[in-house]
């Protein structure tokens, strides 16, 4: 088992082996065609960086920030990857729970117990997300011997090659545009958090404070997670035989306490305009290097309407993978009417300190933000 903060909260080496075992296999490719989409990749996220810098205008040409590596991996590669992030954030949360379980008479124990269980359970959330993921900039990713980091603040562009040759097969679109249209999208993740030097710490800030939140008494936590699991399974039995029940919150949702609910608030809004911001570049750079690009967001679009099964359907709910989706939808409403009403240099803006950053209400509202920013 591997100990993280001196607390075997989770045997990630379990994680990492049971998300490799229970994965999906990817689309088949030769050896020769694995190559070259990885080189092909390689050169769009190269030119993705040129197009996202010129059409945001975040970073002045004179300025260079500091570079941080693209990888293109397979779906094993994002799994150890998002481990390796995973082990670094979630450290202060754990010391948290060490603390308290430290005094329970067989607290090593029911550690090394639960460990294992939330290594295969991480594992099996990890394998459900392996096979989706098509790009990630990977924000708090500490360098690892096999996966290398940004030398100042760490970080990683990702682009996962069979998710992406997997979907472009799937909505039978050109190869060659698709590649370079996901790259659009991650490269402005990658261009947000490097052009903006105080982004990362304030987004970890608030990540932190959302662990120093958690509730961690196991009485408390298990019938938060029995209410999950019945919201899952259809057996919540909320208000009266017929009556019509609102429609069931996330895992997130029900695990959180009132403090967090409040980060949460602020941290929604956060990832929406980040978001927002990348479908709107995206799109924005698209008719100009990508010719099929019409063609392309529609079926996407139709793809991310349409959803697949009903388990994968109930599991996106329950993960909170539909809250998500929502973002990328109004954040980029937001980002579209602010560069309408002010342009892209008034939108700008936002990245000028925590204290421009849209609320979740100004989110929803836009003329909100410009006023209280531009008219103030």
């Amino acid at each position: 088992m591997t100990s993280m903060g001196g607390a075997g909260m989770v045997d990630w080496n379990l994680a990492v082996a049971t998300a490799t075992r229970l994965m999906r296999p990817g689309p088949e490719v030769s050896r020769d065609e694995a190559r070259e989409i990885v080189a092909e990749l390689r050169r769009h996220a190269k030119a993705a960086e040129e197009h996202v810098r010129a059409y945001t205008r975040m970073i002045p040409e004179e300025h260079r920030p500091a570079d941080t590596p693209v990888l293109v991996v397979d779906r094993p590669g994002w799994v150890k990857a998002n481990v390796e992030g995973f082990r670094e954030l979630l450290k202060p949360l754990f010391e948290k729970v060490q603390e308290r379980r430290s005094g329970t008479p067989g607290g090593a124990v029911l550690g090394a117990v639960g460990g294992k269980v939330t290594g295969v359970e991480l594992g099996m959330l990890l394998s459900f997300m392996a096979s989706r993921v098509l790009g990630q900039y990977e924000t708090f990713a500490p360098a690892g011997r096999d996966l290398p980091a940004g030398e100042e603040r760490g970080g990683r562009l990702l682009l996962v090659a069979p998710n992406i040759v997997h979907v472009e097969r799937e909505l039978d679109v050109e190869p060659h545009d698709f590649r370079l249209w996901v790259t659009l999208h991650e490269e402005t993740h990658r261009t947000q958090f490097t052009g903006v030097p105080w982004l990362n710490d304030h987004l970890k800030g608030e990540i932190q404070s959302f662990l120093s939140e958690t509730d961690v008494d196991p009485a408390t936590m298990l019938e938060r997670l029995r209410e999950a699991a019945q919201s899952l399974t259809g057996n919540r039995q909320d208000g009266a035989e017929g009556e019509e029940r609102e429609e069931s919150p996330s895992l997130v949702e029900l695990v959180q306490t009132p403090g967090q609910r409040e980060v949460l608030g602020r941290l929604t809004a956060v990832m929406s305009l980040l978001e927002g911001h990348a479908d709107y570049v995206m799109d924005g750079v698209g008719p100009q290097v990508v010719p099929s690009v019409a063609e392309i967001r529609e079926k996407f679009q139709q793809r991310r309407a349409r959803g697949a099964s009903r388990l994968d359907q109930a599991l996106r709910k329950l993960l909170g993978l539909d809250a998500k989706l929502r973002q990328y939808r109004d954040g980029e409403r937001f980002v579209r009417a602010v560069v309408d009403e002010v342009g892209m240099d008034g939108f700008n803006r936002v990245w000028t300190s925590p204290n421009t950053l849209p609320t979740k209400a100004e989110i929803a509202k836009p003329a909100d933000w410009i006023a209280r920013v531009h008219r103030a």
